[in-house]
């Protein structure tokens, strides 16, 4: 999902060719966003089927709940929110204020969605949120298929816990590729602020075959582990889970990355897959 574009990267809604009726956001020859009308709940790319395998575990469906987005295309999770959580307050920051227009002339979000867009790049949007405001920060976003670095200092993370509620959550998706020195760095960011961390990803980027999409999770309130492992466990494209207690192991002694010199994710050669 998109901060702002630039060049070959703009981001447009165009048809899926595989699904009658659905669309992608795509740009730089990768798929970003998937949204299928007619079933909010087919969020399609594996990375959010994880995501939402931990919106469900962390808030009973249809209780209502409060999220912010950063990064938002087609605003494929705030849908399934919306879906599965009818009314929940969810706003979502996406500063391509001309993808947003598209989105919604092509994809309308349904009446009373409870969903708020903001045209405002991740920090500039949680900067102006209260503190304690919102139960779960999802940050799916990418500037030219890499994940903007100020979205991962550790000032970023002090900024996610500051807007989150005391038993929130922080969910990133982020590319990188082994040996992860990249996503290990932001992790340590994490750790500055959270006390439980998770990371999960396809076993063929765990082991460094290509490039691809790894989702964290942290906390300070105990991330559900063996529901999530049990979920995963039935996905048609398995994942695997580093745990808590593999954490520190795995993070190794990286520094976390600070504002004065933020660092982007590498970008991947290979634009062929839907990996972001």
């Amino acid at each position: 999902m998109g901060e702002q574009p630039h060049g070959d990267s703009v981001l447009r809604v165009v048809p899926d060719r595989y699904v009658p009726g659905a669309f992608v956001v795509a740009g730089g020859g990768v798929e970003h966003s998937f949204v299928d009308p007619a079933d909010p709940t087919h969020v399609e790319f594996p990375y959010m089927e994880r995501i939402c395998e931990l919106i469900d575990l962390w808030a009973p469906a249809g209780e209502r709940f409060r999220v912010v987005h950063v990064g938002g295309a087609g605003m494929t999770l705030a849908r399934y929110v919306a879906h599965t959580r009818p009314t929940s307050p969810q706003i979502v920051l996406e500063p391509d204020a001309g993808l947003t227009a598209e989105v919604r002339e092509k994809l309308p979000l349904p009446p009373r969605s409870g969903i708020k867009v903001r045209a405002q790049d991740g920090r500039t949007g949680l900067a102006a949120m209260p503190a304690d405001y919102a139960e779960m920060v999802i940050v799916d976003a990418f500037t030219d298929l890499s994940v903007p670095g100020e979205l991962v200092t550790r000032q970023a993370f002090a900024e996610y816990a500051r807007v989150l509620t005391p038993r929130g959550v922080v969910v990133l998706n982020v590319t990188d590729t082994r040996p992860f020195g990249w996503a290990r760095g932001v992790l340590a960011g994490a750790a500055t602020r959270f006390s439980e961390q998770a990371v999960s990803s396809e076993p063929a980027i765990l082991k460094g075959r290509r490039m691809g999409n790894l989702v964290m999770f942290a906390s300070n309130r105990r991330l559900p582990m063996e529901d999530l492992l049990r979920r995963g466990a039935s996905a048609v494209f398995p994942y695997r889970w580093i745990q808590p207690d593999e954490m520190t192991r795995w993070r190794g002694r990286v520094e976390p990355f600070d504002d004065t010199a933020p660092v982007p994710s590498p970008i991947s050669g290979d634009t062929r897959t839907r990996f972001s």
